[in-house]
């Protein structure tokens, strides 16, 4: 398991392209590998299992000082790639292309695994501390209805998919989605927020590989902004803002864990 101390408020003001990438911005979903970051925003961890030529184990690690990985934590489990499965404790989940899976903390043993090696499965992690059990519960996709958001006339016309959400999956900390933008438009969160009570982690997928995603980031007065690719990940303290403007079509994953669990808690700023 890595570690990544992300840059505070005053810092990031002063740092390079590269010291900002290397700060705030992951790159995972390593074939035949889990791999998982460990950040000091609000203790959350933040991975990929992309299996291929077997079946990847979610292991503890030193770092979390437990015996295995979901003994004080939950988790949020995305897939973005080809059809695979998740056994949690024996159970097996199948995953299609955008369904997510709520793991409660105390399950020792999580597996992922693809249907086919050939268009594998890209499971996406991200996982925050629990203070008591909650039921495992597979969310797909075709279950969740999707929220209209924006208009055509300022390019963020999207449909916002609430998964893990306190109206009908119960969970301590984590809330968790993903954004798809029609086709034309670009914008996401615009204008933009903060919430100084939770924390939030983008993940950019479906995208072309030429396109790129400009995501804003930083205090309100101070912005700075990212080029960021399909699969790329980055990390929004609560003192930061998290939008975006694309060169094409691409959807997002959110996913937010802190004190408060309220959707719309959120500071409007205007830049």
């Amino acid at each position: 398991m890595k570690q990544l101390k992300v840059a505070d408020e005053v810092r990031y003001q002063r740092m390079t392209t590269a010291e900002l990438r290397g700060s705030f911005m992951l790159k995972l979903f390593a074939e035949d590998e889990l791999e998982l970051v460990y950040t000091d925003v609000d203790r959350a961890v933040v991975g990929s299992a992309v299996p291929v030529g077997g079946t990847l184990t979610l292991n503890t690690a030193a770092a979390l000082r437990v015996a295995y990985f979901l003994e004080r934590r939950e988790l949020g489990v995305i897939n973005i790639g080809g059809a695979g499965r998740v056994t949690v404790s024996g159970e097996v989940y199948e995953l299609g292309h955008c369904d997510c899976l709520y793991v409660g903390r105390g399950n020792r043993e999580v597996t992922f695994a693809s249907d086919d090696a050939a268009s594998p499965a890209r499971f996406y992690l991200l996982s925050y501390p629990a203070h008591k059990e909650y039921p495992t519960l597979l969310v797909r996709k075709s279950e969740v209805e999707g929220i209209r958001l924006g208009d055509q006339a300022a390019c963020n016309k999207r449909t916002l998919h609430q998964c893990i959400h306190p109206r009908h999956v119960p969970s301590c900390q984590l809330v968790m989605g993903f954004t798809v933008l029609d086709s034309g438009s670009v914008w996401n969160t615009m204008p933009p927020h903060t919430h100084e009570r939770r924390s939030e982690v983008y993940l950019y997928f479906d995208m072309e590989p030429a396109t790129r995603v400009l995501h804003l980031m930083g205090k309100p007065p101070e912005t700075r902004h990212l080029a960021l690719a399909d699969g790329d990940i980055v990390i929004s303290p609560p003192w930061s803002i998290h939008s975006g403007v694309g060169t094409g079509a691409y959807a997002f994953c959110w996913g937010m864990g802190g004190e408060n669990q309220d959707f719309d808690d959120m500071d409007a700023v205007t830049l």
